[in-house]
């Protein structure tokens, strides 16, 4: 058997930046297991797969150790590869997932994710994560994930976390984040529990984020920055329920998988 597959960056402007996903459009779902395989072996922190259903797709992700509820990443990817090479003209494409529906609205070489927002509740720092960094966090929420807010931009861009300690911690993953002189704030996340010490661009993070700092910023418009080593700009907008998430796509890879 031979299925396509299209390496993205999404995220990104050009190649090398933003947070790299598998993409493998399929007519009909594989077995669970053969889908875990294909993703271990791509050994990138998403692969995605969709089917069509009747006006959409059902859109499922993988991490190279396990299925996840929720990608922004892999889901932008996904939309680029409908859009640009399956050649779909309509401009919002509908994603059936195990969080709901997700759309994806196309706005010029922009394409801006629909998603379910996740409020963040205060929570006392865990040990780990105090062992875990040299500076002392300023506040510790939670949801899917650990919000670690710092003092200053500086602390994020530089710090070097004990990752075998923030495996030990109970929830998906931990991001750091502080706010920024150039973008509104900036982030970086965590996920070793998952199989992905450092995530370049964590779009499903922004569901958790966007109404953080959209309170304490006072606005419902920001821009962020994802200060990994590939780093990945994101347009966020904050409306109540439901977040909006924007960033570009670009080509990398295509090819085909044997198995």
């Amino acid at each position: 058997m031979e299925l396509r597959l299209y390496q993205i960056d999404a995220f990104a402007s050009k190649p090398f930046e933003g947070n790299p996903a598998a993409i493998c459009p399929l007519d009909d779902w594989l077995p669970d297991a053969v889908m875990q395989s294909i993703a271990a072996e791509n050994n990138l922190s998403e692969t995605a797969y969709f089917v069509p259903t009747n006006g959409g797709y059902h859109i499922r992700w993988f991490t190279p150790a396990c299925e996840v509820e929720l990608c922004g990443h892999a889901t932008l990817a996904s939309a680029w590869v409908i859009f640009n090479i399956l050649g779909q003209q309509n401009n919002e494409i509908a994603f059936e997932s195990k969080s709901g529906i997700l759309t994806v609205v196309r706005k010029d070489d922009w394409l801006e994710l629909d998603f379910p927002t996740k409020i963040p509740v205060e929570c006392s720092i865990p040990e780990q994560i105090l062992n875990a960094f040299a500076a002392t966090p300023a506040e510790c929420l939670k949801a899917d994930d650990y919000i670690v807010v710092f003092d200053n931009e500086a602390e994020v861009v530089s710090v070097k976390p004990d990752i075998g300690l923030l495996s030990q911690l109970d929830l998906r993953g931990v991001a750091i984040t502080a706010k920024s002189n150039d973008y509104d704030f900036v982030v970086r996340f965590f996920a070793p529990g998952h199989g992905i010490d450092e995530d370049p661009v964590t779009g499903s993070l922004f569901t958790e984020l966007i109404p953080y700092w959209s309170e304490k910023l006072n606005k419902t418009a920001l821009t962020a920055k994802q200060v990994s080593a590939r780093g990945g700009e994101v347009g966020c907008v904050y409306a109540g329920d439901r977040v909006k998430i924007s960033g570009k796509a670009v080509k990398y890879l295509e090819g085909r998988i044997s198995i």
